[in-house]
């Protein structure tokens, strides 16, 4: 139920108003956003990649507005641009939402994200870096995989991203694990209904095992997108199972969550990226954060209580 209501707030304007007007707030986003500006992004990613990889989010979903998608485009090239005269690029590669480049638009959306994410894709590989494309909620995802097959044609390194808690998504892993992909596995952050997603938590750590099975069997590179530690050892499990080294795949984690368990698997000699998200269009993004978590509640509670 907390969930819910968490994500239901997520899509509320007025709730949106208050918290970006709330002084109290911004110390708190700033544990889950890297910055409302490209350079205090770029200061973290410096700091990050001394020991780990990135993977960069300009924040934004959801545009009706086709300028607005436009923007976002140059927003990605200017941080790609700075990634490669920074020297940044061989540790930091970006992830986009599609509905943030059109998808969403009442005309013509897929065409139109299609082509601005191919124009992302081509600043990227200009730099030496990739592209992964974030999944949203389950109305999109036959749209997304599309869109990601045709980007694969010209770019084959860019990655896309399976969430556990849908139950179509073991046979999506199955389909896209072969040789080249990048497949980044997460349980999914969306409130979507029982006839297409596991809802009980049990249900959807089961459902993550199953697709990490397809994936480490597979001939692609799986990127596993968890801070369970469980789930974590059965994915290093399974690749030592599949002979996989610390080179054939990759943890993720997100900026903020768990950063003591990110230095110890770098420490460890694991690839570990850490999603990190940038830009003032943070309000979905962090009420979705303290959806995914209960522990990420009772940290926003105990900030916002303790500067009374």
């Amino acid at each position: 139920m907390l969930r819910s209501a968490l994500i239901a707030a997520s899509r509320s304007a007025s709730f949106r108003t208050l918290a970006e007007r709330a002084p109290v707030m911004r110390p708190i986003v700033d544990r889950f956003v890297a910055g409302d500006e490209l350079g205090q992004a770029i200061e973290n990613v410096r700091r990050l990649t001394e020991d780990r990889l990135v993977s960069l989010d300009h924040l934004g979903e959801d545009t009706t507005d086709r300028a607005q998608a436009e923007r976002t485009v140059e927003a990605y090239r200017a941080l790609l641009r700075t990634l490669g005269e920074d020297g940044l690029a061989e540790r930091a590669e970006v992830s986009v939402k599609l509905s943030a480049l059109g998808q969403a638009l009442p005309v013509d959306g897929d065409k139109i994200a299609l082509e601005n994410t191919r124009q992302i894709c081509a600043a990227a590989a200009a730099v030496g870096t990739t592209v992964t494309v974030d999944m949203e909620d389950h109305t999109t995802t036959d749209s997304t995989l599309a869109i990601v097959r045709e980007l694969r044609v010209d770019f084959p390194s860019t990655g896309t991203v399976l969430q556990a808690y849908l139950k179509r998504t073991e046979a999506d892993c199955a389909e896209f694990a072969g040789p080249g992909s990048r497949i980044r596995l997460c349980k999914g952050a969306y409130d979507e209904p029982a006839s297409v997603a596991y809802r009980e938590k049990s249900e959807v750590d089961a459902s993550y095992v199953r697709c990490l099975k397809v994936l480490m069997a597979g001939e692609g590179y799986p990127m596993v997108a968890t801070h369970d530690p469980r789930l974590l050892d059965i994915a290093e499990w399974l690749a030592m199972q599949h002979d996989r080294s610390a080179e054939d795949f990759e943890f993720q984690m997100l900026y903020g969550v768990r950063p003591e368990a990110q230095l110890s698997l770098a420490a460890r000699g694991m690839r570990l990226r850490a999603y990190v998200p940038y830009g003032t269009e943070w309000y979905p993004y962090f009420m979705r954060r303290l959806a995914e978590r209960p522990a990420n509640v009772a940290f926003f509670l105990r900030s916002f209580t303790s500067r009374g």
